[in-house]
């Protein structure tokens, strides 16, 4: 018994995206399968879409279903970003910022010994350390992210978009990390109408550094030890990497057929030849984007494996359409996919020698789990920062573009995917890929961060008070 006191109860509250309540589910098993028990927050349509957890852990993770607020403008059984086009997600952000009190009721009956929350909810420490519940803001990206972004009063020394398209100049080693132009224009405009989004992210993210405890980073100091360091330095507080959480298999049960003629046409390629082509579950190419996409892979003449969404959601109304004739030109060596794919079982196919990606950090991990290289187009959010990262470690190579509006061409990326995939000149990115499945994929490693981690919410936990 006393050593069943000793665990933890840890709240999760990741914001509504995917590719943040996957990272924070990864974390989640880690922590349970060491015995604490974890109540993962979120909406009852995201919770019923998450992976199904391994029967071993199922008792310790307990999912809490908060109902997400009616908001004017955001449409019927929308609770995540996969289900609206980028200009509905400030509407989802309102919702989302009108959980705060079904929050603070769940927080006062549960009573976890910690609180781990994303950058959207700014609004959380403030309740949390009313109640005399510890908070760390968990980040799904990485640590030079952070750093980019700054502090509070730091980011008030920003006064213009060009001001992100340098490196900041609090980093005090030399580095590329900064933002394209047509990047930051993104960030400050959706282009949207009939909502007045209160907050940007920007100050969601300064807010939920500044108001948290201690900041845990999805990152690990092999990794980028210079911006860990920095992080803990700009913040004065302590800064705890917990591995990079790549994502572990599961079969959905449903998806054997599928996967069957995939891995049929995989088994046809050479190895090492065919691109991988997906954007995630976030990122949509514009119609001009999604053509030089498609014309840039048929000129390349390199296999490919694409999987594309053309919409986001019911409510979005712009689909996007291949060039006429295009499947058919390709067939022959490309294969298209509008449905759901087993992302980590393609990557992990050895006919798979690159990954055009839009550079989510999930996807990144996954890649180079496999050793896989990456050729990069951004669109949106932490992407750019990501790909510089990338770039700088000549893990990736970013497709040349126009930095102010962000256009590029099907010449640029059949160049950028032959360079990477089969020319010589590409081989650093081939071997750069090599040396991170070391670190991206060393389990034991991922293991000594979660247990470093838990020895510190242990150490720092607060005495219950008895009611």
């Amino acid at each position: 018994m006393a050593n069943d006191e000793k665990k933890l109860h840890i709240a999760m509250f990741p914001w509504l995206a995917f590719g943040h309540m996957i990272p924070y589910l990864e974390l989640a098993k880690l922590i349970a399968s060491k015995g604490h028990r974890i109540s993962f927050v979120s909406t009852p349509r995201n919770i019923d879409r998450l992976p199904k957890l391994p029967p071993s852990l199922a008792s310790l993770i307990n999912f809490v279903k908060l109902p997400l607020p009616r908001v004017d403008n955001l449409p019927e059984n929308a609770e995540a970003t996969i289900d609206v086009p980028l200009n509905v997600v400030p509407f989802l952000k309102k919702a989302y910022d009108a959980l705060q009190a079904s929050m603070t009721r769940f927080l006062q009956d549960s009573r976890p010994d910690w609180l781990l929350h994303d950058f959207a909810p700014y609004w959380l420490p403030a309740i949390a350390r009313n109640l005399g519940i510890p908070t760390a803001f968990f980040s799904i990206v990485t640590a030079a992210c952070l750093c980019f972004v700054g502090t509070k009063a730091r980011m008030a020394e920003r006064k213009s978009p060009e001001d992100f398209t340098v490196p900041p100049r609090w980093v005090p080693f030399h580095t590329t990390v900064s933002f394209r132009l047509f990047e930051v224009l993104k960030i400050f405009d959706h282009g949207v109408t009939g909502v007045e989004e209160t907050v940007s992210d920007f100050y969601r993210f300064t807010e939920s550094l500044q108001g948290c405890d201690v900041v845990a980073v999805r990152s690990c100091v092999e990794f980028e030890p210079e911006w860990l360091r920095l992080l803990e330095d700009l913040n004065g507080k302590p800064v705890l990497p917990v591995g990079q959480l790549p994502t572990t298999a599961y079969d959905s049960g449903d998806d054997t057929d599928t996967w069957r003629w995939m891995k049929a046409w995989l088994d046809r390629q050479s190895k090492g030849s065919v691109v991988y082509v997906a954007f995630g579950s976030e990122a949509k190419p514009s119609q001009t984007e999604l053509t030089e996409i498609a014309l840039g892979l048929e000129q390349s003449e390199v296999p490919f494996f694409w999987v594309l969404r053309t919409r986001k959601g019911p409510a979005d109304t712009e689909v996007i359409e291949l060039p006429e004739g295009f499947e058919e030109r390709t067939k022959e060596r490309g294969v298209v996919c509008t449905s759901w794919a087993p992302q980590l079982k393609i990557l992990a196919h050895d006919s798979v020698g690159g990954f055009l990606t839009h550079s989510g950090w999930s996807s990144v991990v996954e890649a180079l789990l496999f050793e896989r290289p990456l050729i990069l187009l951004t669109f949106f959010a932490d992407q750019g920062i990501n790909a510089k990262v990338l770039d700088e470690k000549k893990i990736g190579y970013l497709i040349p573009r126009n930095e102010q509006d962000g256009s590029f061409t099907r010449d640029s990326v059949a160049e950028s995917l032959r360079l990477v995939i089969v020319e010589e000149e590409g081989k650093k990115y081939r071997e750069k890929a090599k040396e991170m499945k070391g670190l991206f994929g060393d389990r034991e490693a991922q293991d000594r961060y979660v247990d470093s981690f838990l020895g510190y919410l242990e150490t720092h936990r607060q005495p219950q008070k008895v009611e």
